[in-house]
């Protein structure tokens, strides 16, 4: 089922929306690998420090990204999320050609200033991620909201978010 867009594309976003909606997961070959870096970033939301959370942030996305053999990302971590009278900006996704692409994630909600929760920043960054392994691995020209990008978000938080971490007790980021 294509969602209400669907309608005002041309034939080649069409073509690519379908090509999305068959690509329904991303399987992960060593899940375990990235259990570390989550415990790390929870602590940092649980420390409401943007500096921990941006340590632990790339670290996992670069352990994912090179699995999924996946060009490098940038990830940075903003302190309190964008918004204006009609919704906030959670995460965003910037590819320019000839530069490496940047994955930014605010970690503060907007009208309170809180650190968002330990799940719900995960699946930013995988969201996020998962725009740009539509580009990268997936060879897709552009990276809709589809049905299967929405299950691969899916699949991914699966696999990293069975249950939240242990607090890192032995873990550095140094």
């Amino acid at each position: 089922m294509a969602f209400a867009y669907y309608k005002k594309l041309r034939p080649a976003e069409r073509r690519i929306v379908r090509r999305s909606d068959k690509i329904t997961s991303v399987d992960v070959p060593d899940p375990a690998a990235a259990a570390p870096w989550l415990a790390l970033l929870a602590a940092g939301l649980d420390e409401d420090s943007v500096r921990a959370t941006q340590k632990a942030s790339h670290r996992l996305v670069r352990v994912l990204t090179q699995q999924l053999a996946a060009p490098p990302v940038t990830v940075r971590v903003l302190a309190r999320r964008p918004h204006d009278e009609y919704a906030e900006l959670h995460g965003l996704y910037e590819a320019e050609e000839g530069q490496r692409a940047v994955i930014r994630a605010w970690m503060r909600t907007a009208v309170h200033q809180r650190p968002v929760a330990f799940r719900s920043f995960v699946r930013t960054l995988l969201h996020e991620l998962c725009h740009h392994l539509d580009f990268t691995v997936y060879g897709l020209d552009e990276s809709f909201h589809t049905e299967g990008f929405f299950k691969r978000e899916a699949s991914l938080a699966r696999q990293l978010l069975g249950t939240r971490p242990k607090k890192p007790e032995q873990l550095s980021l140094v």
